[in-house]
């Protein structure tokens, strides 16, 4: 591995490559989630491949539903612990409960449907009934 060189990127550039604003990628460290960015001369940042992979894994989190405040948690939980299981398994306590939300918004949702459905049935056979006297 000697002399192989650490490549390095700007934030433009990760912020180009993961389709991200640089405020979030600010923000994102400002709170805590992206602890390893390094400045060079003058305070600019300098993102590694690391950085990169942990971004990726922020935006991956979001889609699936997590909160800020729940990356956080684990974050936290990986600060104090240096456990990937004791990370890994309260992940999954979180999908779990995102899961379950889904669930009930799709029975929700399944049963305004079908309260839409009712209702547009009973205004269509109205019309028909006044057009047909």
């Amino acid at each position: 591995m000697m002399g192989e060189e650490l490549k390095v990127y700007s934030i433009g550039e990760l912020a180009g490559m993961l389709e991200m604003s640089q405020r979030t990628m600010r923000y994102y460290e400002e709170i805590g989630l992206l602890n390893s960015v390094k400045r060079v001369e003058g305070g600019k940042r300098i993102y590694t491949d690391d950085d990169y992979m942990r971004l990726k894994l922020i935006k991956r989190l979001k889609i699936l539903g997590l909160t800020l405040s729940e990356m956080q948690e684990l974050e936290a939980i990986w600060s104090l612990q240096k456990s990937s299981e004791v990370v890994l398994k309260r992940l999954l306590e979180l999908l779990d409960n995102h899961m379950k939300r889904l669930d009930d918004r799709i029975a929700d949702l399944t049963i305004l449907k079908n309260e839409i459905n009712e209702y547009r049935n009973r205004v269509d056979s109205k019309i028909r009934e006044k057009r047909g006297k």
